[in-house]
């Protein structure tokens, strides 16, 4: 055999041995992670409308809490933490999904531990909500999922920029006297509901603590509040007050935000869907 017949064989033989060690490697590509444990509300429920299915272990107590959570019904379907390292530890996830403002001292201990953490931001935008869907996705490997839920989403949003015969002004108002602007997500449900927000007008455009006289001075077509929680607190007390009253007396039906409103998910639609309704319930040309 010449030497050219014997260079190609080892040649093949070469190519064929690597052909057999990569075929594991392609086979395993999929690097999604396989038990996922969520700390955070706002992360439980991206990661309930994102994971694959049996993706997703377990999610946070607030999950199923029907004051903060949009997702109550599926949140059964998991197990539940309370954001402590040891209980998260021994679940064996392989990745740790929490938020910026979760416990530090669990995401560092279980970083030490060597359990892979993902950190989300906070949401303050309806651009934020695709942004954090994106990030979900690509954390999870599930991407087409996530993809396909912004779509929808901007679908969705679209559709409520078509009817804006009027745009009554308004104010949300929590409590102590707290009220979010336009640079907040809150804010910005009002905005694509065709609402006018007073708190720009107010020096207000982030949020703050608003004094009622600058709220009255403001009088603005209705007054937004926060659902009060069932014990009673002097915090809420101020949305009792007559002013708010007044304020809110020339529009029929409650207008609260609740928990539609809490995380940057697909739920703000919802949200933005009762603005509307209020919107339409405020007469054109009111005083």
């Amino acid at each position: 055999m010449s030497a050219s017949a014997r260079g190609s064989d080892v040649i093949r033989a070469l190519c064929l041995i690597l052909a057999v060690c990569c075929a594991p490697l392609t086979a395993q590509s999929d690097t999604r992670p396989l038990r996922v444990v969520s700390m955070n509300l706002c992360t439980d429920q991206l990661a309930m409308l994102v994971a694959g299915k049996g993706q997703l272990y377990s999610v946070s107590a607030l999950a199923s809490d029907p004051r903060s959570s949009a997702m109550v019904d599926q949140a059964g379907s998991y197990e539940t933490n309370h954001g402590l390292a040891e209980e998260i530890y021994l679940m064996q996830p392989d990745l740790v999904l929490a938020g910026k403002f979760s416990a530090r001292a669990t995401v560092d201990m279980l970083k030490r531990l060597g359990i892979p953490v993902a950190i989300f931001n906070a949401a303050y935008s309806l651009d934020d909500v695709r942004a954090r869907l994106t990030q979900m996705g690509e954390v999870l490997g599930q991407q087409n999922r996530a993809a396909g839920l912004i779509t929808d989403f901007d679908q969705r949003l679209a559709n409520y920029r078509q009817d804006r015969t009027h745009s009554p002004r308004v104010a949300l108002y929590y409590a102590n006297g707290y009220t979010s602007g336009d640079k907040t997500l809150a804010g910005q449900i009002l905005q694509a509901a065709g609402l006018t927000n007073i708190a720009a007008e107010a020096g207000f455009a982030s949020g703050g603590l608003m004094p009622l006289e600058v709220l009255a001075m403001a009088n603005p077509d209705t007054v937004i509040t926060s659902k009060p929680y069932p014990a009673a607190s002097r915090a809420d007390e101020i949305k009792d007050h007559p002013v708010i009253t007044a304020l809110r007396g020339a529009v029929s039906g409650p207008s609260l935000t609740d928990h539609d409103w809490i995380c940057g998910t697909p739920f703000v639609l919802r949200a933005i869907d009762d603005m509307v309704k209020l919107r339409h319930s405020i007469p054109a040309g009111q005083p």
